[in-house]
């Protein structure tokens, strides 16, 4: 790691689930911040998901949270159109 950057500062811009070598957003795309939680400052596509989950939030996996592998990061929507979704906590 570089000195004087942590890793907040390495994945705040970068999308959730992309390969670490094209990490930044793509234009004509749509994302949503990822606020709290361990994912967040990942951006997440939100341009092909179900629009149910646009409305309600997703699960998304992440090794970083409470459970480890396997386990997923629960996001809502903030209720601002979509461009924020702020953690709810981790599940097996």
């Amino acid at each position: 790691m570089l000195p004087g950057v942590n890793e907040w500062q390495i994945m705040r811009g970068r999308v959730y689930g992309a390969d670490h070598t094209d990490p930044g957003p793509r234009p004509g795309r749509a994302y949503a911040e990822l606020v709290g939680g361990p994912l967040d400052g990942l951006l997440l596509d939100i341009t092909d998901r179900p629009a149910r989950e646009v409305r309600e939030g997703v699960a998304l996996r992440t090794e970083i949270g409470r459970y480890g592998a396997g386990g997923r990061a629960l996001y809502v929507p903030r209720g601002d159109g979509g461009r924020r979704f702020d953690w709810a906590g981790d599940t097996p």
